[in-house]
């Protein structure tokens, strides 16, 4: 039998949640913000919050208010969410309810994550992943758990797959919990899917799982409490398939009378897990005064903590463009570029140094992706020699799972460690976009900078002699769109390491662009990529240009002069042009792509008045195109003549034959061309 105790603070919580969920009924327009409640779902998130502890770790999702409330978050607290207001502890007024992120002390730590349902699967799986490395590597006790909350329509989606697949093959410490309502909106579990969650997980094996009641609450807490116990001690993934009933509405803005019958509606309601644990707490002795008296206090504190609310303030406006990013620790060049007596190094050399000398110096650093392992060492030989010297367990190879290596950094982040992963070509990043944008790039910001991402995600793009289609893509304009993440795109060894020291040091998530045709310097006119290797110290702070060819005032002043914004490898298409006229041109290579060195650029283009950026992208609506567009509005009166862009050519795709790839590219004699027309304008 469960302690009479936990049986009567669990109704509590009940009644509390209840009045919570009338509440807010009752005041539809001050409760403007679409919401979802937890009524009928009370017992199962009633009985996992009270297994939980601080060191442990929770990713709710959008219904779990009565959860939060038995982790020991006030009414109030909740309450500031729901009204999105200023002081709310979770986000400043910028999510939804029940969408919480916290970390403290004396409860359970609780990661940023979105409401795009199965998509927290990821991080959590990430965090599961992040404490058994450091169970592992002995930087924690063991015995610490992720509890991973789920609504059963959203395991359709592919990436809890991807999570429950890694957290198979690790034996990860992580509780899934499904919490089976028999709707997805307005969609039936018989319209949308095959099998419930129970049935799903059999097919991963090594995956425990369990199916309960979650309408019952003694039966839930006996449940979880032997679940949790397994997991703390066999260090492996469970899943708990609970049912439970609906009792209000999808969200506040989707209601049940729009689609749901009555008779559907009676069935639920006979389920009601209030009146289960009323039935069972008169069994234990408890008298109908006494529930009674529970009830009306639990009236009485939310009707106070709601008027607290409603008076509290609204969130500053100067605050919405806060928390973006956390600030960078690296913000000055140090080291040295070019120490005596070092030799030249290609690209792909300074890769694999880079890594070697971060993994060297930081025990909490991953290296993880297809084929980066100790087999293969990366595609293009990057990370050879790497697992061999560091071990399986920090450099190592992963399925074929992009959406996981992208999500499992938040996760991962979360925990302390510092993950670098490695999409293996630019192409086949898009399957992981969807953790980009909800997850990696909004976490810092929706949780006011508690959960930042320190990531450094590796991307090998651009074309190179004859690698087609789904090998040569550049895609930093689509990346660019995305705020909240940082891009860098080095086109030279000693950039190569400079920026990889600061982006792997850099608080927030960071993609390295890293143009392919690069690595080896085989391409004609691409030598100067190979570079002394810099000191081990050597670092360059993220939005710093360099002058790539540099003209004197002198020469400015001689005849009409043209400065090239470029990066990767239009710096070499541009070097090319130049050779041909006649000491004329100025080179800016970005480096960064975000944050951008506006300073460099416009100062450079005031000199000259003459500019084109180059970029290896197809041209319209590109992010050369943008760049162009703020040059023009800041240096306008500096101009002689419009500022021009020369990309790409508009086509979807690389193709594959190598007279075909040159004719797409802008190449070294369109720039020259397109720079001619420039300085006789």
């Amino acid at each position: 039998m469960t302690d009479p105790g936990i049986l009567l603070k669990a109704y509590q919580y009940m009644c509390i949640a209840r009045a919570m969920a009338a509440t807010y009924e009752n005041n539809r327009s001050i409760c403007k913000y679409v919401h979802s409640v937890s009524s009928g779902h009370e017992s199962i998130q009633l009985a996992t919050a009270f297994q939980l502890g601080p060191a442990d770790y929770v990713s709710p999702y959008y219904r779990d208010d009565s959860l939060l409330l038995g982790l020991g978050f006030s009414p109030f607290e909740l309450m500031e969410q729901l009204l999105a207001r200023g002081n709310d502890i979770f986000s400043g007024g910028k999510a939804y309810y029940s969408h919480p992120n916290y970390r403290g002390a004396g409860k359970p730590t609780i990661i940023h994550q979105s409401s795009a349902t199965g998509m927290q699967a990821i991080p959590a799986t990430g965090i599961a992943q992040g404490i058994a490395f450091r169970e592992l590597a002995g930087m924690a006790e063991p015995g610490a758990v992720v509890l991973c909350s789920l609504g059963d329509a959203s395991l359709t989606e592919g990436e809890v797959s991807e999570a429950f697949q890694f957290a198979v093959l690790k034996k990860l410490p992580i509780i899934y919990l499904v919490q089976d309502n028999g709707w997805g909106i307005s969609v039936t579990a018989e319209e949308a899917r095959t099998m419930d969650a129970f049935s799903y997980a059999g097919g991963f094996a090594g995956m425990e799982r369990i199916k309960i009641d979650g309408a019952d609450f003694e039966q839930s807490f006996q449940c979880m409490q032997l679940v949790f116990d397994d997991v703390r001690k066999s260090r492996r993934p469970y899943l708990v398939h609970a049912s439970v009933p609906l009792l209000s509405h999808h969200t506040s803005g989707v209601r049940m009378e729009s689609y749901r019958s009555e008779e559907d509606l009676s069935v639920h309601r006979a389920l009601d897990p209030l009146k289960v644990l009323k039935r069972q707490l008169f069994q234990q002795g408890f008298s109908d005064g006494q529930l009674k008296e529970m009830e009306r206090e639990a009236g009485e504190l939310v009707k106070a903590e709601f008027e607290k609310a409603v008076a509290s303030p609204e969130p500053d406006i100067h605050t919405a463009a806060e928390h973006i990013f956390v600030p960078a620790s690296v913000t000055e060049e140090r080291g040295e570029r070019s120490p005596g007596g070092a030799r030249k190094i290609m690209m792909v050399d300074a890769v694999l140094y880079a890594l070697r000398e971060i993994l060297e110096e930081y025990p909490e650093a991953v290296l993880y992706g297809q084929d980066v392992g100790r087999r293969l060492g990366g595609v293009f030989r990057e990370t050879a020699t790497l697992a061999a010297q560091f071990g399986d367990q920090r450099v190592f190879n992963t399925a074929i799972q992009e959406a996981y290596l992208i999500g499992s950094t938040v996760g991962m982040s979360a925990t302390g460690l510092k993950p670098i992963v490695e999409i293996q070509f630019g192409d086949y990043i898009y399957p992981g976009f969807n953790q980009l944008v909800t997850e990696v790039a909004k976490s810092s910001y929706l949780s006011c900078g508690k959960f930042p991402v320190q990531a450094l995600i590796r991307i090998p793009v651009g074309a190179y002699q004859g690698g087609g289609p789904y090998h040569s893509a550049s895609m930093e304009t689509t990346l660019l769109s995305v705020k909240g993440i940082k891009i860098v795109y080095p086109s030279n060894a000693a950039d190569m390491k400079g920026l990889m020291k600061a982006a792997f040091l850099d608080p927030n998530p960071v993609l390295m662009l890293e143009h392919k045709g690069l690595y080896w310097s085989k391409v004609a006119g691409t030598e100067e990529a190979r570079t002394t290797e810099p000191s081990r110290d050597y670092i360059i702070p993220l939005g710093k240009a360099r002058v790539a060819l540099a003209l004197s005032d002198a020469d400015t002043e001689k005849e009409n002069t043209c400065c090239v914004i470029t990066y990767g490898m239009g710096v070499y298409w541009a070097m090319a042009a130049s050779k041909n006229l006649n000491g004329r041109i100025e080179i800016i290579d970005l480096r960064s792509l975000f944050p951008l060195d506006e300073d460099l650029i416009f100062e450079t283009v005031k000199k000259h008045g003459r500019c084109l950026v180059l970029t290896e992208e197809a041209q319209n609506n590109s992010f050369a195109e943008a760049l162009a567009f703020r040059i023009s509005r800041a240096c306008f009166q500096w101009l002689d003549c419009a500022v021009e862009v020369l990309g790409a050519l508009n086509v979807p795709a690389i193709p594959m034959n190598m007279r075909l790839e040159n004719e797409i590219l802008p190449g070294a004699l369109k720039t020259e061309a397109k720079l001619r027309e420039l300085l006789e304008a």
